[in-house]
Parts: structure tokens; C-alpha cells; sequence
């Protein structure tokens, strides 16, 4: 018999919480974005054989959802109005003054 656990939480950057915990889940588990209107809604869900490795899971997924959080708040007090995309690295412009020297 299987266990299963489903953690629904409210986030204003839900799609930003999935990119950056998705990679930790496991095959037992799937993370989806819900919108409710401009709330969005992480939803995991997790099967698991065991109710040990279920309770487990479930807390590991916890603490890598409060990471995430921690991280994604610290990086918009910190980014503030500047751009998310700055475009290829290799991108450079032509009319610069930059000299090289080799």
C-alpha cells in the first residue's frame, strides 16, 4: 500500500519556488503551479511505500521549500528595479571604447 502526502502553499512567485525545488525531487514526487487568480499555488505531491520515507520526504521537502523562499526574498530586496535578464554574456557593444591589449 502506498502513502501519499499533497502540500498545497500560496506563494507571489509560485513558477520561481517550482523552477528552484524541482530539481531535489524525487522520482516519487511531482511539483506543479496552480494560479488562483494573482496568487499562485505550489502543489507537491509525494507517494511514497513507507510511512517512514514518506515522513522523511516530506521533510526534506519542507526544509528545501524554506530555503527557496529564504533565497528568492533575499534576492528581490536585493535586486530591487533591476533587470532579471541582461541578456547572452557574449553580448558587447560595438561602439565602447575599451581598448585590449594583448
Amino acid at each position: 500500500m502506498s502513502r501519499r502526502a499533497t502540500i498545497r502553499t500560496a506563494h507571489d512567485d509560485a513558477t520561481l519556488l517550482a523552477r528552484a525545488i524541482s530539481p531535489d525531487n524525487t522520482d516519487e514526487m511531482t511539483t506543479t503551479v496552480e494560479r488562483d487568480d494573482a496568487e499562485g499555488r505550489l502543489v507537491t505531491r509525494i507517494d511514497r511505500e513507507t510511512t517512514s520515507g514518506l515522513q522523511s520526504t516530506v521533510d526534506d521537502y519542507v526544509v528545501n521549500l524554506e530555503v527557496a523562499i529564504d533565497i528568492a526574498s533575499q534576492a528581490r530586496a536585493v535586486q530591487g528595479d533591476q533587470p532579471t535578464d541582461t541578456g547572452p554574456v557574449s553580448d558587447h557593444d560595438t561602439d565602447s571604447d575599451t581598448t585590449h591589449n594583448e
